[in-house]
């Protein structure tokens, strides 16, 4: 019986188990993976009920459209009751729950605690709404960021600034965490582009009407008209209301909210956004898409279902980022896959709340990972992670008009501030309508209405007061300021298209061993007073911390040194003129010049002839006289006559050039410098001056390597012109302003030499981002490009006296050869041309005389042949021929040209004739030389022609060379 049972037993398993198997095959099959997630939110706040509505949303859609996804994400909601439960629904969630991630908290308060439990138990913890710049990644990486930072705004407050021109702003904020957080971050952005915050304006987040219109009196005194705004719209709300009461809503102001109002736009009533029109907006962008548009009407749908009687809100930009970290979450734990997900089972009581007890989650480090990789197109845009927060794409600039907002730009963190977010040109903001219905940029500032003047502080000198002369009345005590710099201010503020009310300050420089910088009129003074004025120089160090504007006068260091008059001392001033090697030349030139005169007027010219010292000095006399042009002889050949006309040019130039420079030595050698070389002062150690209170100091011994023992102060002229007499210094360094009324008063004894170094001028000063600097540079434009300034420098600094320009040099060089060796060669060339075509004429009329002489003749005996021919009168000249001695040949002589055969009746063959047969022919000497006592051999009855003398002396040559020789 019992073996019956136990066989229908196991037949009846076998029969039922494959249906069991199958079904439970197919279940397991279409069994999706639950991943628990916490929600913390404040479900009493519009925040966190639209962000409850939109993650439900999100998750919901999600699923819908990957209906094969093997995980769901699970939420486990907890409200954390504003700020009070927070962190017990945190610790319920990891601990009884065993969430694998957190979304949440709804605001930055809650964070901190939130996110040290994430980090122990290893949960991502992802933000929506925390925008906190402390909420930093860096603090837990288990922090997730699904927002912008406020200081993502930053940027773009700053470029609309500086887009702009504004200089000085006020920051108006609430006074709590929210509001303190961004305040630095803002504050050293509008820095970066030289604009000032010059009012920090807290409001404590329950102030009372009362207490804000006090606050904003205060704000109408200042001269600032730029309001950066940033709180929540409920306090935002009330300060507008009461701004618009208050009269500052008119034309003049600038408003600038940011993201904390601009997003909650929308959801203000009719009268708050009626008393900010005017007000610039900056809000994250979010591009409209069909997906969006969509879900705001299934959105609206949903809200009015889950709270019908409540009161409706328009979803906000928290909304939309709760939809795309939800959308997130859920896609980065499908990306894991259903088998990284195994629970285990803990033995923690379910009721624990013990912090030494949170559980750490196995999987909480690769949701963090696969979250962080996740990138996708959201309801807001583009959604990527870096660095644990939500990427910035990028900023819309709207403009408050009518009865809501319009669009006027945006701005990115690639291209600035552009019209369009799909365009990268950098074209102008579209049509703003500012306060006050005005249309026209507001210049951003006005002076107070409290009726406060100016500080403008002026320097006390002793010396160089024509700048800035500081005096007080006894009776009154009243400071009164003048000088050539206070008359040019007044001049240029009384040209500005407003009033501005001020009163000069006088200011000491103390007395400083490190030479009285005025630097420390900057570094002290400046924080007291609102411009300065005077013979301040513009400094590149210096406007570090101030503004100048744009200077009204020139500026520039160099040396003034004594001069010393060496006229009178110098008994060879004459000889200074020309250099050695241009003396000498001239000198040579000079004689060479006398000697081809002489070559080419010998022969034909009664005036060059003579006894030999008579010749010699005829050609000396002859160059230099022309020196003044004071020759007598006359010059009968062509040749000669064209090289005289070039040595007349030479002469001329050469005469002209010396008088000029030797008059310019007699007029400024007086004005030689003693010194003129700074190297030369600092190697020799020489003691050098400067101005107490002025840069030079310091440029003196950081640029130029001045010893300091060596530098010696001074602070008026006179105190100057007594440190030179006395030799207390060699020379002395100041700005080129003060050199010129010192050598007004000193032009006889002193002078300025080079280099002058370069500096800016001097101009007034400004706070750093003092909005007047721009207004009164246009207007120093103005007041030294007229007539003004002509004026005030005459009743300042007098009429201009006759000293030589600073930049002129104080010396003569002398002339050297390399400015006149061009005239030479063209003189020299000249010269010699004639020279070698007067020889060559020569021998060339009388080459039959040299051909007929015996070869054996040595060229000594041919050249001093010759020589003694060319010594000769030439007859044929005109100079020299007489009509009834020589016939009229048609020949004209150059002075240089002769031939035997200008003699008709002479025998054809001269050697013939005139070679002597026996030793007493009567011609001829005991010696072979014709005698002077006998006639021509021609023409018996007359003297012998030297020509002819010539023609028998080289016949005789000819003849005791071909003697055969005697013998014994």
């Amino acid at each position: 019986m019992r073996r019956n049972l136990t066989q229908l037993l196991i037949s009846l398993m076998f029969f039922l188990f494959p249906p069991i198997f199958f079904i439970e095959k197919g279940m397991a099959q279409n069994t999706t993976i639950p991943v628990k997630v916490g929600v913390v939110l404040d479900l009493d706040t519009w925040i966190g009920k639209m962000g409850l509505s939109c993650i439900s949303m999100a998750l919901s859609d999600f699923y819908a459209s990957h209906g094969h996804y093997k995980t769901r994400v699970v939420t486990k909601i907890r409200d954390s009751k504003r700020d009070v439960g927070a962190a017990a629904a945190v610790v319920d969630l990891l601990q009884n729950e065993e969430v694998e991630a957190i979304i949440g908290p709804g605001s930055s308060m809650q964070a901190n605690f939130m996110i040290g439990l994430g980090s122990k138990a290893r949960v991502p913890i992802i933000s929506f709404s925390a925008t906190s710049p402390s909420l930093s990644s860096l603090q837990s990486q288990y922090f997730v960021r699904a927002t912008l930072n406020d200081s993502a705004q930053v940027p773009a407050i700053r470029t609309i600034v500086q887009a702009f021109g504004w200089r000085e702003v006020v920051l108006i904020y609430v006074d709590n965490e929210y509001g303190n957080e961004v305040v630095p971050s803002l504050t050293s952005a509008l820095q970066e582009v030289d604009t000032h915050v010059t009012y920090r304006s807290a409001i404590h987040p329950s102030a009372t009407d009362d207490q804000i219109v006090k606050e904003l009196y205060k704000l109408m005194t200042m001269s600032t008209r730029v309001f950066i705004v940033h709180m929540l719209t409920p306090l935002g709300s009330q300060l507008f209301t009461k701004a618009n009461e208050a009269g500052m809503m008119e034309e003049g102001y600038v408003w600038i909210l940011t993201d904390g109002i601009t997003d909650f736009l929308s959801t203000l009533d009719a009268s708050a956004i009626d008393s900010m029109q005017g007000v610039l907006g900056v809000k994250p962008h979010v591009p409209r898409t069909k997906e969006l548009e969509s879900f705001k009407i299934r959105w609206k749908k949903k809200i009015q279902e889950e709270y019908p009687t409540n009161e409706i809100s328009e979803l906000n930009i928290f909304g939309l980022w709760a939809y795309d970290a939800a959308s997130a979450l859920a896609m980065a734990v499908e990306k894991l896959g259903a088998g990284n997900f195994s629970f285990q089972k803990t033995t923690i009581s379910r009721d624990s709340t013990s912090l030494e007890s949170i559980r750490v989650s196995p999987i909480g480090p690769n949701i963090l990972h696969s979250l962080l990789g996740t990138r996708f197109r959201g309801l807001t845009g583009d959604f990527q992670i870096i660095d644990g927060q939500l990427h910035t794409s990028a900023f819309q600039i709207v403009n408050v008009i009518g009865e809501g907002e319009r669009g006027v730009g945006f701005w990115t963190t690639e291209n600035g501030i552009v019209r369009r977010s799909n365009t990268t040109s950098k074209a102008n903001l579209r049509a703003i309508m500012w306060p006050g219905e005005s249309t026209s940029v507001p210049k951003g500032w006005v002076f107070p209405t409290n009726g406060k003047k100016l500080k403008i502080g002026v320097p006390e000198k002793k010396g160089f007061c024509e700048f800035v002369k500081v005096t007080r009345d006894p009776i009154t005590n009243k400071t009164k300021a003048t000088g050539y710099s206070i008359a040019i201010f007044d001049a240029v503020m009384a040209t500005l298209p407003y009033a501005v009310p001020y009163e000069y300050v006088p200011l000491k420089i103390r007395d400083r061993k490190a030479a009285g910088n005025k630097d420390e009129l900057f570094q002290g003074h400046v924080q007291k007073c609102d411009a300065l004025v005077g013979d301040i120089t513009i400094l590149a160090s210096r406007s570090l911390y101030v503004d100048f504007t744009l200077p009204y006068t020139e500026s520039g260091v160099s040396m003034i040194v004594p001069i010393i008059d060496n006229r009178s001392k110098n008994a060879w001033v004459f000889l200074k003129p020309l250099t050695w090697d241009l003396w000498v030349t001239s000198a040579c030139f000079f004689v060479f010049i006398g000697l081809v005169i002489w070559t080419l007027e010998h022969r034909i010219n009664e005036d060059f002839r003579g006894p030999r010292s008579h010749q010699v000095g005829t050609i000396f006399w002859f160059s230099f006289s022309t020196l003044v042009f004071a020759q007598k002889e006359r010059i009968v050949s062509n040749l000669a006559r064209i090289v005289v006309i070039i040595l007349f040019f030479v002469v001329l130039i050469l005469t002209q050039t010396y008088t000029a420079s030797l008059t310019s030595m007699l007029t400024v050698q007086q004005l030689n410098p003693t010194i003129t070389d700074i190297n030369e002062l600092i190697k020799k150690g020489e003691r050098v001056g400067y101005q107490y209170g002025s840069f030079v100091y310091e440029f003196l011994i950081k640029s130029m390597k001045f010893d300091e023992s060596n530098l010696v102060k001074y602070e008026s002229p006179e105190e100057l012109d007594e440190l030179f007499s006395k030799g207390g210094i060699t020379a002395a360094f100041d700005e080129i302003p003060y050199m010129k009324i010192f050598l007004a008063k000193y032009c006889s004894k002193y002078t300025a030499v080079g280099p002058t170094y370069k500096f800016d001028g001097f101009g007034f000063v400004f706070r750093k981002g003092s909005p007047l600097v721009a207004d009164v540079s246009r207007k120093v434009l103005s007041v030294t490009e007229g007539a003004k300034l002509l004026e005030f420098e005459k009743a300042w600094f007098g009429q201009t006296t006759s000293c030589p320009e600073l930049t002129s040099s104080v010396s003569s060089n002398s002339i050297g050869l390399n400015s006149f060796w061009g005239l030479f060669l063209i003189a020299g060339v000249a010269s010699f041309v004639a020279l070698v075509a007067c020889i060559t004429t020569f021998l060339y009329e009388n080459r039959n005389a040299l051909i007929n002489l015996n070869p054996p003749s040595s060229l000594w005996r041919k050249i001093k042949a010759m020589a003694t021919r060319f010594d000769d009168k030439d007859p044929r000249s005109h100079t020299f021929r007489k009509s009834d001695q020589l016939p009229d040949k048609g020949h004209q002589s150059h002075g240089c040209s002769y031939s035997l055969a200008s003699y008709t009746n002479f025998p054809p063959s001269p050697s013939s004739l005139l070679i002597p047969t026996h030793s007493d022919f009567a011609f001829f000497g005991e010696q072979g030389t014709p005698s002077s006592g006998h006639g021509d051999p021609v023409c018996p009855n007359r003297p012998m022609s030297p020509h002819i003398l010539f023609e028998y002396e080289l016949a005789n040559l000819n003849h005791e060379q071909t003697r055969p020789p005697v013998i014994e």
